[in-house]
């Protein structure tokens, strides 16, 4: 660390905050110049994401794309390093995401603001029963042509191995009946670490898996298709250079309630 760095880090974060606020201002004002819902997502994909990882000079390696039909909506549920996961998930993702967050977030100006006008869902955690109803309205919202990021482990993994599931995203993914696509990321914690507030350079990757079908599936099966998909992350994320998962034998049994839907924890 030099004596530069915490100008260096004052410098980024003010930089991105107000890079944020511009392009919300800007993808807004497309948006209702245009009656396109759609377009500050497509803004926020190829242009806004790309400068987090850039201002700090890392590099992003994306592994070739799954074979997908991607004019159909899908679940992507993708491990959580760092806060920086969210815009890495816009960029690489090839289609316009919406994502489930904690209902708090819609208070926050400009974040907020832009969060409600492009469709994410928001979650209430604190109460089952909304956040079961947040869940159904995501689940229509699917159905209607949306594609849904979300963070199964529901926080952020503090060693870089990935933690237990919550069962709320495939209650989703089964009411929705549409298929799940697996996403490993490995670097962001590198780049953000727990606890700091200083941007680094450190190589970032990225790998999709295949779809995983939830059509018909009932009852047990949506607990069989949990173990799946975290199988799937765990492979994908040693594929990359990452730890893993936590192993089975240290999973705590009181990680899987219903309630919890799987929300991001904050902004990017």
């Amino acid at each position: 660390m030099t004596l530069l760095s915490p100008f260096i880090a004052l410098f980024q974060a003010v930089f991105l905050v107000l890079w944020l606020v511009f392009w919300i201002t800007a993808s807004g004002l497309a948006a209702l110049l245009s009656l396109n819902g759609e377009l500050p997502l497509m803004m926020a994909r190829r242009f806004w994401a790309p400068m987090h990882w850039r201002i700090t000079g890392s590099p992003l390696t994306v592994e070739p794309l799954p074979d997908v039909d991607w004019s159909q909506p899908h679940i992507f549920l993708m491990n959580h390093q760092s806060n920086f996961d969210i815009p890495v998930a816009f960029a690489v993702i090839p289609v316009n995401i919406r994502f489930i967050a904690k209902h708090v977030l819609k208070w926050i100006p400009f974040l907020g603001w832009y969060m409600a006008g492009t469709g994410m869902i928001f979650i209430n955690r604190s109460n089952s029963r909304e956040a079961m109803r947040g869940l159904k309205r995501a689940g229509e919202r699917i159905r209607a042509g949306s594609n849904i990021l979300a963070f199964p482990e529901g926080t952020r993994s503090k060693d870089g191995r990935i933690l237990p599931f919550k069962k709320g995203s495939f209650a989703l993914a089964v009411e929705a009946g549409v298929p799940i696509i697996p996403i490993a990321i490995e670097g962001t914690r590198g780049m953000l670490p727990p606890g700091s507030a200083r941007l680094r350079r450190h190589p970032i990757r990225v790998k999709l898996g295949s779809p995983i079908a939830t059509a018909g599936l009932r009852g047990r099966a949506r607990e069989a298709l949990m173990h799946q998909v975290r199988d799937a992350i765990t492979q994908l994320h040693r594929d990359i250079g990452g730890a893993g998962g936590v192993p089975e034998n240290e999973l705590s049994s009181g990680s899987d309630s219903d309630s919890d839907t799987g929300s991001s924890e904050t902004p990017a």
